[in-house]
């Protein structure tokens, strides 16, 4: 269905593409960027060593169809900048899918045991996606965001090390180990 790779100043102008207001690019970044999505604050963030930046490649055509992040912080790894380019492929499953192989990233690649992100309150869809994988609102973390003059609300929601585990029991018993 899907691979990670790295993404790269290749990708840059198609990420740029999705990106099309302020609004979009406060769902998708959060306060990182400044609208109009740049080439250079693409740059600058990719150089920060505790990002891992992905572009999201169909197996069934090899194009870019979307993007995600790792960010490890001290004590957790936080996911983020997901975003599925073309709204038709959205709602097929395949963010559910990013999600998966990005928890498998963080528990083998980075040994990370704990994962949240973030996600705007009224973003059912991700919300009901996230929760498909394992993840659960954490009541104790909200952010306020303003944007265009109007309160966006941020939860956080949080992989559990028991929904972790299970996650990795699973994932290994799928690869046959």
């Amino acid at each position: 269905m899907i691979k990670l790779e790295r993404f790269d100043e290749f990708s840059y102008d198609t990420l740029i593409s999705w990106v099309d207001s302020e609004e979009a690019l406060m769902q998708f970044a959060g306060p990182l960027f400044i609208f109009p999505l740049t080439c250079e604050q693409l740059a600058n963030s990719n150089k920060d060593p505790r990002r891992h930046s992905f572009k999201v490649i169909s197996l069934e055509t090899g194009e870019m169809i979307a993007h995600a992040e790792i960010f490890v912080m001290e004590s957790v790894a936080r996911f983020g900048r997901i975003l599925i380019g073309d709204e038709k492929l959205r709602g097929k499953g395949i963010g559910q899918e990013i999600v998966k192989q990005l928890l498998e990233y963080t528990i083998n690649v980075l040994n990370q045991s704990k994962v949240d992100l973030l996600v705007f309150d009224w973003n059912i869809h991700a919300i009901k996606c996230y929760e498909k994988v394992g993840f659960i609102v954490n009541p104790e973390i909200r952010y306020e965001r303003k944007v265009k003059g109007e309160t966006w609300i941020a939860l956080n929601m949080a992989l559990g090390n028991e929904n972790l585990n299970k996650r990795t029991e699973s994932s290994m018993s799928l690869n046959g180990d």
